[in-house]
C-alpha cells in the first residue's frame, strides 16, 4: 500500500498483500538531485521468504514496514534485519523503518517503541499512513537524500543498483523538515 501510495498515488483498502515480488519504477527530485527509482516490493509472508535475499543484493536503501496494529508484525523486524543484514552486499546500505496505519485507532505498537528500534538498528525512522498520505512521500524523500549523501553506495554502480543520479552533489538539510529521525 506504501509503494502504490508513492507511485501511484492510490490506495486501495481491499489491497491483497504483495504475492512474491512487485517492482515498480518512479522519478524523484531530491535537493534538485533527479533520482530514479527502482523499487522492489518483497512479500513479508512466510512462504515466500526464500524469493526476497536475491532483492537485498546491491540494493542502496532499504525501507522495513511493520503495522502500528499488529505486535506481531513488529515483533518480526528482527528476523527481516538479520536476513538483510546476511545478503546484502553494500556495508553502508540506508535503512528506514517505516510504521504504517496511523490512521487506525487500535494502536498495538506504540511511536515511542518504533523510534526505539530505529535508533537501535541506526535506522531512520518515520510513521505514515497509505490511506491519508502522511509521512509517506516523505520516507522516500528522506531514504533518497541520506543515499545521496553516501557517496559510496552510488558512485561506482548505478546501473545495477535502485537508484539512478543525473547530478550529483547535495547540500544536507532534511528532505522532511526534521520529521524524520536518524538514529
Amino acid at each position: 500500500s506504501l509503494l502504490l501510495r508513492f507511485t501511484d498515488d492510490t490506495f486501495d483498502p481491499e489491497q491483497a498483500a504483495t504475492i512474491g515480488v512487485d517492482f515498480k519504477v518512479k522519478t524523484l527530485t531530491v535537493d534538485g538531485n533527479k533520482t530514479k527509482l527502482a523499487i522492489w516490493d518483497t512479500a513479508g509472508q512466510e512462504r515466500f521468504r526464500t524469493l526476497t535475499p536475491s532483492y537485498y543484493r546491491g540494493a542502496q536503501g532499504v525501507i522495513l514496514v511493520y503495522d502500528v496494529c499488529s505486535k506481531s508484525s513488529f515483533s518480526k523486524l528482527e528476523v527481516w534485519l538479520n536476513e538483510l543484514e546476511t545478503f546484502s552486499t553494500k556495508h553502508d546500505l540506508i535503512k528506514m523503518l517505516v510504521g504504517n496505519k496511523i490512521d487506525q485507532a487500535r494502536r498495538e505498537v506504540s511511536k515511542e517503541d518504533g523510534l526505539k528500534f530505529a535508533r537501535k538498528h541506526q535506522m531512520l525512522f518515520i510513521e505514515a499512513s497509505a490511506k491519508t498520505k502522511e509521512g509517506v512521500q516523505c520516507a522516500f524523500e528522506e531514504l533518497v537524500e541520506k543515499i545521496i549523501q553516501t557517496p559510496g553506495l552510488w558512485e561506482t554502480d548505478t546501473k545495477k543498483g535502485g537508484v539512478d543520479f543525473y547530478k550529483g552533489g547535495t547540500q544536507g538539510g532534511g528532505a522532511c523538515g526534521g520529521y524524520c529521525v536518524i538514529g
